[in-house]
C-alpha cells in the first residue's frame, strides 16, 4: 500500500529498487502527472534463497501509475539495470528508451518472453532530448564496464534532477570517453538532486583503467605456449575487444562458447565495438585445424556458474570441447560478492585437471566498472548538487558515499540515505520526507513470480539443512483401530538403513500418539496428524538434535 503526500509543485524522487544492495536498480522521479522510470534491473539470489532464479521489485507502485508513465529510461545493458524488464512488461507495457547495444540486449530478452511485437522500444544516444509536459530528459555519456553508459538528467519545474547510472572515471578508456565538459556545464547551471552510485565506496582509490588491464592482457597471453581458455563476462564487450586484439597479433583464431558470449560477440561485432579482421572467429568444428597454439576460446562461467560453458569444460560435460594438458584457462573477472566458493571450486577443478590458471586482480586483468572514493567526490564536485541521494549500494556504501560528501562540503540535512519505496519531495529550496509505498523484494522460481514467499523459502532452508520426514499409518475411525503402520520414511535426515533402532522406537512414539488421538470422540485426519508430528518433533529433537520437516499421512480404509 502507498502512503505519499507529494504536493503539486514538489518532484517525487524514489527508488523501486537499488537501495541498500546491490542490483534491481529501479529509480523514479515524477512530477504531478508525469513519472519517468530509471532503469528495471534484477538482482541475483543470494546463497539462502534456495530454488529463487532472481530477485525483482514489486512493480505495484508503477502499475498503479501507468497512466502517468512517460519512459523508461536505461543507463546501460547490465542485467542490475535491464533484467527486470521482461518482467515489469508483463504487467505494465511501458514505452523504453535505451542507447543501440542496450537495446540489442534488451531485444533478445524480450524476444525469449514473447513480448517484443507488443513492446515500444526507442533507440536513443548521448545528444538525445526527451520533451514531455512538465519533464524532459537529456542524457550525458560516462564510464563504466559495457559500451554506451549514460548519466540521465530529468529537466524539471524545480529544478534538474540527475541519475550518474554506475560509472567510474576512466582517462584512458577502450571505448568512447566521459564528457566531462558536459557533467561540468550542469554542475554549473546548477543541479537540485543527485542520484549517484555507491558500489565502489568502500575502495578509498581511483578505480584502474580499462587500458591498464589490455596491456596485463596482451603481456599473459604472448607469454602463453598452449592454447587459452578466456573466461569474463560476455557484457563487457571491450574485455572480449582487448582479448580479440591479443588473439590477433599472436596469430590465435578465436572461438566462442556459451550462449550469451556468443550473442555479445555478434552484438559487439555487428555495433563496431568488437573489431577482428575476418576469418579470426572461427566454428567450433574448425579447432581441430589448427594447433594448441593457434586457439583462444572465449567463454561464459568466470563466476563458476554450474551450467556456464567453462564449468561444463572443467567437468568433461562440453560437447565440443574438454581441458587438455598445456591449456591455461584465464579468469578476466573478480568473483561478485556471493560467488566466491563456486569459483574457488572451479578453480580447484580446472588445476586438477592440470591446467594452469591466471586469475584476477592479482595480475592486473580486471578492474572493476564502478569508481572508487576519488571518483565519487570527483562527480559530486562537478555536479555540485544542492541534495544528495547515495544509491546503487548496500546500507554501508550509501553510508559512506554520505560521508564524502559532507566531506566536499554538502550539507548534512541536504542528504538522504533511503530505503526502497521512500519517496522524497523536493522544491527548489526544501527537500522532506513524503511517505511511503511498497516495494518489497518479489521472488522469481522458473515461470513462477512471486508465489514463492517466506514461508516457502523456510520450509525449504529447515529441507536442506534438515531433510524431510513421512510418517504414514492407516486407521479406522469407527472402530478407533490403527489397521497398517505406523511406517517412517526419511529423506535427507538419517540413513535408513543404519537407524534401525531409531526408526523402531520413533514407531513405537508414533503408534501411542495415534492410540491416545482416536480414543477422542473429535478424532480426525487433523486432530491425529498433529497428534503424530506433535509426538514425533520432540522425540527426534531430543534423539538427534535436529528438526526435519515431519509430514504425516494418515490414511483411512477406503482411501
Amino acid at each position: 500500500m502507498s502512503n505519499i503526500n507529494l504536493k503539486p509543485h514538489e518532484v517525487g524522487v524514489y527508488a523501486i529498487g537499488g537501495l541498500g544492495e546491490i542490483g534491481k536498480n529501479t529509480y523514479g522521479i515524477e512530477y504531478q502527472n508525469e513519472i519517468i522510470i530509471v532503469d528495471a534491473g534484477i538482482k541475483f539470489p543470494e546463497d539462502d534463497l534456495l530454488g529463487i532464479d532472481y530477485v525483482i521489485p514489486d512493480y505495484s507502485y508503477i502499475v498503479e501509475n501507468l497512466n502517468r508513465v512517460k519512459a523508461l529510461v536505461i543507463t546501460h545493458g547490465h542485467e542490475d539495470h535491464i533484467g527486470g524488464i521482461p518482467f515489469l512488461l508483463k504487467q505494465a507495457n511501458v514505452p523504453i528508451y535505451a542507447g543501440p547495444l542496450a537495446l540489442a540486449l534488451i531485444k533478445g530478452k524480450l524476444e525469449e518472453h514473447g513480448l517484443l511485437r507488443d513492446a515500444t522500444l526507442h533507440e536513443i544516444n548521448h545528444n538525445t532530448e526527451l520533451t514531455f509536459k512538465n519533464l524532459s530528459v537529456t542524457f550525458f555519456r560516462t564510464t563504466h564496464s559495457i559500451p554506451e553508459p549514460l548519466g540521465i538528467v530529468i529537466h524539471t519545474p524545480q529544478g534538474k534532477v540527475v541519475c550518474t547510472g554506475d560509472f567510474k572515471f576512466d582517462f584512458t578508456p577502450v571505448g568512447e570517453p566521459a564528457d566531462l565538459h558536459r557533467m561540468a556545464a550542469l554542475g554549473e547551471s546548477g543541479v537540485l538532486c543527485l542520484l549517484s552510485d555507491s558500489t565502489n565506496a568502500e575502495v578509498p582509490t581511483f578505480t584502474n583503467s580499462e587500458k591498464v588491464v589490455g596491456q596485463s592482457i596482451m603481456k599473459i597471453i604472448e607469454g602463453i605456449d598452449g592454447r587459452i581458455i578466456f573466461a569474463s563476462f560476455a557484457s563487457n564487450i571491450f574485455r572480449l575487444q582487448q582479448a580479440a586484439e591479443a588473439a590477433v597479433k599472436t596469430g590465435r583464431k578465436i572461438v566462442v562458447f556459451g550462449r550469451s558470449m556468443e550473442k555479445a560477440i555478434i552484438n559487439g561485432v555487428e555495433l563496431g565495438y568488437i573489431k577482428v579482421p575476418k576469418g579470426t572467429i572461427i566454428d567450433p568444428s574448425e579447432m581441430k585445424n589448427y594447433h594448441a597454439s593457434e586457439i583462444l576460446i572465449m567463454c561464459t562461467g568466470s563466476q563458476g556458474e554450474s551450467m556456464a560453458a567453462l564449468a561444463r569444460i572443467a567437468n568433461g560435460m562440453h560437447r565440443q570441447v574438454t581441458l587438455q594438458p598445456g591449456d591455461t584457462v584465464i579468469f578476466s573477472s573478480s568473483p561478485i560478492p556471493g560467488n566466491t566458493t563456486s569459483v574457488n571450486k572451479l578453480i580447484n577443478t580446472i588445476q586438477e585437471a592440470g591446467v594452469e590458471v591466471i586469475h584476477g586482480k592479482i595480475n592486473n586483468i580486471h578492474t572493476s566498472g564502478h569508481g572508487g572514493q576519488q571518483e565519487q567526490k570527483l562527480m559530486l564536485r562537478l555536479m555540485k548538487p544542492k541534495f544528495f541521494m547515495p544509491v546503487h549500494g548496500e546500507y554501508r556504501m550509501q553510508k559512506i558515499h554520505a560521508g564524502l560528501a559532507i566531506d566536499i562540503g554538502i550539507p548534512k540535512e541536504n542528504i538522504f540515505i533511503m530505503e526502497n519505496g521512500d519517496v522524497l519531495a523536493l522544491t527548489k529550496d526544501s527537500a522532506r520526507m513524503a511517505g511511503k509505498f511498497n516495494a518489497q523484494d518479489v521472488y522469481v522460481d522458473g515461470n513462477r513470480i512471486g508465489e514463492i514467499g517466506a514461508a516457502v523459502l523456510r520450509d525449504r532452508k529447515d529441507l536442506s539443512d534438515d531433510g524431510v520426514v513421512l510418517a504414514v499409518a492407516t486407521v479406522d475411525f469407527s472402530s478407533k483401530m490403527i489397521l497398517a503402520g505406523p511406517d517412517i520414511l526419511s529423506r535427507g535426515f538419517i540413513y535408513m538403513r543404519e537407524s534401525g533402532d531409531l526408526i523402531r522406537e520413533s514407531q513405537r512414539v508414533l503408534f501411542n500418539a495415534i492410540r491416545i488421538a482416536l480414543k477422542n470422540k473429535e478424532a480426525s485426519v487433523q486432530t491425529v496428524s498433529g497428534a503424530a508430528v506433535n509426538a514425533l518433533r520432540p522425540f527426534l529433537y531430543e534423539k538427534t538434535e535436529r528438526e526435519p520437516i515431519i509430514i504425516p499421512m494418515i490414511l483411512t480404509p477406503d482411501e
